[in-house]
């Protein structure tokens, strides 16, 4: 399938990768046909997803099962009245009716919104609101379709209320028995044009409302990099990613470059994280591709891997935040197997990994993908040289690249203020080494100004994470009369540490930074706290916390 979309499917070396990586775009791409449906025609056995649950359940759904049953929603979704443009958003976790969903909407030309089972009624009628939402698909648990009913009255947009059970509630339609008795669906002539807008998220943003980051139908094709080369998938892979519907993370590794690659998709519909189930689950359906966050890669090492025989394992990726060397000598040591970082933003797609030709370097995002123009801007509007810390910007002047985002909904202001003169700016601050490697400082307004250096979150944070004392921990810069500013380190300690909070305990962490790294960047305040204040996605808002020490 991918050497439908590529000159090159296969590189020797970063430099063979970046003067050969050329990506075909087909006029009117649509995934759901031209991908999944293709599959069905040329191979309908070939194997698609592999659905378990932590009930036991276990379903596997080959390309021409995904085509019948996404074909038999996109009727239904027609006949309640949903077509092309129409915003959908699909609250479904791990729920096989994900993918029948998301697939049904491409087809119609419709907006996908993927959206976190965490919301509350206020996140969801902000949502309805802002994306002018028709239509919502739900698990079907109360927890879930509660707030979904009390955000109805303030939501006037929101005509069609769908829950794919167990529970379908007063004012919910069936999903199942509405596409049982669905008509035979009939393609639509035109259901798309590439530029058309295809999917939304909100951002968790750690400053401000959620920004709707809409993507267009060519975004897939930008996935073909993370699946193939970042993920190393190929025909007959098996490949887990560790993560709900909701993120955009699902968007990367349960769906369209793992396709593209060939790869079957492995999902484990689980309430509760538990690392040996994971192990098990590894063991049992003998999986050989993993994508995890270091925190549960951190957790999958706590366990006595030696019971649990993961021979099957071929190559692991990781994202979300920075590797500690610790974590990858440990898993490299007792699994033979290197974990390969990669870099992204919701905003785009893989935007630097270390792959697999390349020699891994434990913390580092690795190396530009060649399908960005990569660079690091300094303040003052240079690139910066190696070793000087900049801001991480994708060049446009030469057109907008595969995966970048089309604009923030309905938000020319925001738009501009991040992707103006040919330049996206991430506003996440990095460093490049001699190699070429890059590695994470921290986001642009989170970066500490102290006696004239500039001073990573990142790095203390990671630093102070490798003591015991420390479960979880936010860096952040507080006003200092002769240094400007200096670090403050705001930590929840673990549970056998807390009788020990005082002043030897700030110390030892202090001391401990100190021989991590650079000593300047040690924490000179420390306060120890029982929450730190998040997003819904779980980032740390670091503005909260300065906030809080701006008023004291």
């Amino acid at each position: 399938m991918v050497e439908r979309f590529l000159t090159q499917t296969s590189f020797a070396s970063q430099e063979d990768f970046r003067r050969n990586l050329h990506i075909r775009v087909p006029e009117n791409f649509n995934f759901a046909y031209d991908v999944v449906d293709a599959y069905a025609a040329e191979q309908p056995d070939k194997k698609a997803l592999l659905w378990t649950s932590d009930q036991g359940e276990e379903i596997q759904f080959t390309f021409a099962d995904l085509k019948r049953e996404s074909d038999r929603t996109a009727s239904w979704f027609r006949s309640l009245g949903i077509g092309k443009g129409d915003a959908v958003m699909l609250i479904l976790k791990r729920r096989y009716e994900f993918w029948f969903s998301i697939l049904a909407l491409h087809k119609l030309g419709a907006v996908v919104i993927p959206a976190t089972h965490l919301l509350t009624k206020k996140d969801i009628v902000y949502r309805c609101n802002m994306a002018r939402i028709k239509g919502i698909v739900a698990a079907g648990e109360a927890v879930i379709t509660d707030h979904i009913a009390a955000a109805m009255p303030e939501s006037p947009t929101a005509e069609v209320l769908i829950s794919v059970g167990p529970e379908v509630p007063a004012g919910f339609l069936d999903f199942h028995e509405g596409i049982a008795g669905a008509e035979p669906f009939v393609r639509p002539e035109r259901a798309n044009a590439n530029d058309d807008i295809m999917m939304m998220y909100f951002t968790s943003g750690t400053t401000g409302e959620p920004k709707m980051v809409a993507h267009d139908f060519t975004y897939p094709l930008g996935h073909i990099t993370t699946g193939l080369l970042w993920h190393n998938l190929h025909e007959g892979s098996l490949h887990l990613t560790i993560a709900d519907t909701g993120w955009a993370k699902a968007a990367w590794g349960k769906l369209y470059g793992q396709w593209l690659a060939g790869a079957c998709l492995f999902v484990y519909d689980h309430e509760k994280f538990t690392p040996a189930d994971m192990l098990r689950k590894i063991e049992q359906y003998r999986i050989t591709s993993l994508c995890a966050p270091p925190t549960v890669y951190r957790f999958l090492i706590r366990e006595d891997l030696t019971k649990y025989d993961l021979s099957s394992l071929e190559y692991c990726t990781t994202a979300g935040e920075a590797l500690n060397g610790a974590v990858y000598d440990t898993f490299l040591r007792l699994t033979g197997i290197r974990l390969m970082e990669g870099f992204g933003q919701t905003e785009t797609t893989l935007t630097l990994a270390t792959f697999p030709w390349m020699k891994s370097k434990p913390g580092s995002m690795g190396v530009p993908n060649p399908q960005y123009r990569i660079d690091l801007v300094t303040p003052d509007g240079r690139s910066a040289e190696d070793g000087e810390q900049g801001q991480i910007v994708i060049r446009t002047d030469g057109g907008k690249p595969l995966g970048l985002f089309k604009e923030y909904y309905l938000n020319e202001e925001l738009t501009h203020e991040a992707w103006r003169d040919g330049i996206y700016y991430t506003g996440d601050m990095a460093w490049r080494d001699e190699d070429g490697y890059y590695w994470f400082v921290g986001r642009a307004d989170d970066v500490i100004k102290s006696s004239g250096y500039r001073i990573g979150p990142f790095e203390v944070e990671s630093a102070l994470m490798t003591h015991p004392a420390v479960v979880e921990c936010a860096i952040t810069g507080v006003p200092d009369e002769i240094r400007g500013q200096v670090v403050k380190a705001t930590i929840i300690l673990a549970e056998k540490y807390r009788a020990q909070a005082g002043e030897a305990l700030v110390k030892e962490l202090q001391d401990h930074v100190k021989r991590i790294t650079a000593p300047y960047k040690y924490p000179r305040v420390i306060e120890f706290v029982e929450s730190l204040p998040k997003t819904i996605s779980g980032k740390i808002r670091r503005k909260e916390i300065r906030s809080g020490d701006e008023g004291k």
